[in-house]
């Protein structure tokens, strides 16, 4: 065998790995993209369900401020009766 001969096979060797490669990096770069769609929405999900929560924390905390303001203006003398 020539020594051209085994260059050119050496040749089509390393293109052929390349083709591997950039191939591979073809499918990690989708399943990156992917991920980080599913990331995102993921994030947003967590946004609202956050939202949401600290609306209802804030009403609570709202009727409590009510409620206790309530209490204080029909507040009677608190006793112990022990029997």
């Amino acid at each position: 065998m020539e020594k051209k001969d085994r260059i050119e096979i050496l040749m089509e060797d390393m293109q052929s790995n390349f083709k591997l490669v950039l191939e591979g990096h073809a499918v990690l770069n989708n399943k990156i993209d992917h991920l980080a769609q599913e990331t995102s929405e993921r994030f947003e999900m967590v946004d609202a369900k956050l939202n949401l929560l600290n609306q209802k924390i804030d009403a609570v905390a709202k009727d409590l401020a009510a409620h206790r303001a309530d209490t204080e203006i029909h507040r009677a003398p608190y006793r112990v009766s022990e029997t």
